[in-house]
């Protein structure tokens, strides 16, 4: 049987894409159907580090609970109501739920100008932060644990710097200037929780703030926490940050995933930043593949959400809710299927358990507590104390399969709130969507450099590829190739013409390598602190920032510009030559002339507007000297200028071969009508 070359091409294009699918899918997998390693036969170390198992019943004993806020952004400038609302909360949230702590992660101020694109730390942000806290006296009342995030780090060259606002203003800045530990005891165990600060040191302004780093130091000092906590045998280990780990790159061997992953007692990782990606991933949570539940929270600059979460009896369980909806209400057992954790928790102690319990609070006393399991009956629940309510079970009815139990739990203001949640007692288990599996498992600096360098291959690839056969084809090696669709064929015909002229060719692709390698701009990365930004790092000072979002502002640069820039140049190139084919010697109308520019003109005035916004976000000296955002508007400028005064002479080479009724002299080109020979 014959195999074209198209067909090998496509076999090969499908390969690779079967191998690259497979690899997602194997970074991303979270077994469907894990069963609890506390249910297999195992040997005695196992057995030794099988997760604790309780007698779940109607005791209020092994019971904690907290909060969990993050993405302030207080801002002097935008929505007061961010500053109103958080004194509510801590007024009257706080009050009604009483958690052991709040966890804040991150971002408790928005660190941004009026304009929104200058960054640097604002007194009057914090001085507002911490009014409120001091206002509500949220500190005597529960256990207040701040982290910094990246719009906490703008414009910060070092910890010791006088506009380090976090370190006189937050609650735990002065004491904790960056990761740091608080144990906990609650009745008889004892929680350690764990804040990781992996913001930029020195910090930048924005946008190249946005991916966080643990340098050797910062790690080393995370373990000592754990270690803290081990040397006190804490039971339970709840981690949070700003940072989502995916967004967080390490300079040594050990990832934060592989810190976080190794110990039993470590259940879960929670952070913010990420904003619900702009609405577009609301319930943005996974279980890493090393056994925790990393869960992002949605933002409270636009969104007011925070977050209830316990452990009862092992059993780590949460739910995100909305500022001022009450009531609010948590199944702790049995919990949510999704949110398994097989090798934290022990699934026996569900199995075993006497007792449903939920979680309910009101800032109005509590009418009813009802469950209903599957389609049956509403039972009421009994008050044991404080919000834990309680119901008997037989668990035998629900060991096959997935099920499902709704808590109804109405107060004296008549406000109602229906929560569902699936559960097993046999290790099924829901699937997590893709989309939050692929932000928080993947490496988003992996995803930025892919981005990258994606683009800048379609930059130079295709020309350099062009240009080859183009020289073959000249030498008669090759036939020229003939596309059989024919929009393809039109744009190879385009590229291939772009390709040959050594006048636009070379600018074009040297300049794109250069962004590959050579510096974008020399300026005030921080305010008075000179820097030097590649797209594969920042300097300042002494200091080195690895690349990461660089990456990705690099990539928005060639997709946005560079890419649409190589394609007008080579329709226009491509329509001078079709003017010579046809003959055409009247200049051209000024509608018809400006609706020809009207795509340069346009890509022009966006990269100034581009340009303008760097302006603001890192001045003069930095946009001056500009190979990224300002020199690419000359660039464009100096080719768009080539093209329309360079000589037909520049045409020569490729007419021969795109265009056979147009053949060569020593300086004109000459149009052959069929008949006679007219000289152009």
């Amino acid at each position: 049987m014959k195999i074209t070359k198209s067909t090998v091409v496509l076999l090969v294009f499908v390969l690779m894409l079967s191998i690259f699918v497979a690899n997602v899918a194997d970074l991303i997998n979270v077994d469907s159907h894990l069963q609890d390693e506390s249910l297999q036969e195992s040997n005695e170390e196992t057995y030794r580090s099988r997760p604790k198992y309780y007698d779940i019943g109607k005791s209020y004993d092994h019971l904690m609970w907290f909060l969990q806020i993050s993405d302030i952004h207080i801002s002097i400038f935008q929505d007061s109501s961010r500053i109103s609302e958080l004194k509510k909360f801590c007024n009257v949230t706080v009050n009604a739920i009483k958690p052991v702590i709040v966890l804040a992660s991150g971002d408790l101020t928005d660190a941004k100008a009026k304009d929104k694109m200058g960054s640097k730390q604002i007194l009057a942000e914090w001085q507002y932060y911490k009014y409120v806290i001091d206002e509500t006296n949220i500190k005597e009342r529960t256990l207040w644990l701040d982290v910094r995030g990246n719009h906490d780090n703008f414009n910060v060259v070092s910890l010791n710097s006088k506009n380090n606002y976090y370190s006189n203003y937050s609650v735990q800045g002065k004491k904790h200037p960056r990761s740091y530990i608080y144990n906990v005891v609650v009745g008889s165990e004892t929680y350690s929780f764990i804040a990781i600060d992996a913001c930029l040191k020195p910090g930048p302004k924005r946008p190249f703030n946005f991916v966080g780093v643990l340098d050797q130091r910062e790690i080393s000092k995370i373990q000592q926490l754990v270690n803290q906590s081990r040397d006190i045998s804490a039971d339970y280990i709840i981690w949070f940050g700003h940072y989502p780990t995916s967004c967080i790159l390490s300079q040594s061997d050990i990832g934060i995933r592989n810190i976080l992953g190794r110990h039993k007692e470590s259940m879960v990782y929670l952070c913010g930043h990420y904003h619900t990606l702009g609405g577009m991933v609301p319930n943005m949570y996974t279980l890493q593949q090393a056994g925790f539940l990393e869960l992002e929270l949605a933002d409270w600059k636009d969104n007011r959400m925070y977050r209830l979460a316990a452990v009862d009896h092992g059993q780590f369980s949460f739910i995100d809710v909305k500022h001022n909806d009450w009531p609010v209400a948590l199944i702790t057992n049995p919990k949510h299927a999704l949110y398994m954790m097989p090798r934290r928790e022990n699934l026996k102690s569900i199995i075993a358990s006497t007792h449903i319990r939920v979680l309910a609070f009101s800032t109005a006393p509590l009418k009813t507590v009802e469950i209903q399991l599957g389609n049956g009956v509403w039972q009421v629940c009994d008050h044991v104390k404080g919000p834990l309510y309680v119901l008997p079970w037989n668990t035998t009815m629900y060991r096959n399969g997935i099920h499902h139990i709704t808590v109804r739990v109405v107060d004296e203001e008549d406000r109602e709130k229906i929560v569902s949640q699936p559960f097993s007692l046999d290790g099924s288990r829901l699937s997590f969507r893709i989309l939050p599996r692929l932000v928080l498992m993947f490496d988003v600096s992996h995803i930025f450099q892919f981005l990258f360098c994606t683009v800048l291959a379609l930059l130079v690839a295709p020309l350099c590829l062009l240009r080859f056969l183009h020289i073959l084809c000249e030498n008669k090696y090759i036939h020229r190739p003939r596309l059989p669709i024919r929009f393809f064929h039109w744009w190879l015909r385009k590229l291939w013409i772009l390709s040959t002229i050594d006048r636009l060719f070379f600018p074009l692709v040297l300049y794109s390598l250069y962004l590959a390698v050579g510096p974008w701009t020399v300026g005030e990365v921080i305010e008075d602190h000179i820097g030097v930004i590649f797209a594969w790092g920042t300097f300042v000072g002494n200091a080195y920032l690895p690349g990461a979002f660089t990456y990705a502002y690099g990539f928005f640069q060639l997709f946005s510009f560079h890419l649409p820039l190589m394609l007008i140049l080579a329709h226009q190139v491509d329509r001078r030559l079709q003017d010579v084919e046809n003959s055409v010697r009247q200049p051209l109308s000024k509608l018809r002339l400006v609706w020809r520019h009207l795509p340069f003109a346009l890509l022009i005035a966006m990269q100034t507007a581009m340009a303008y916004f760097f302006w603001l976000a890192y001045g003069t000296l930095a946009t001056v000297l500009c190979p990224l955002r300002t020199w690419s508007i000359l660039l464009a400028l100096i080719l768009c200028y080539r093209v329309n005064t360079m000589p037909l002479s520049c045409l020569r080479s490729v007419a021969l071969l795109w265009s056979p009724r147009v053949i060569h002299t020593t300086d004109l080109i000459v149009t052959q009508t069929s008949n006679t020979n007219n000289a152009i």
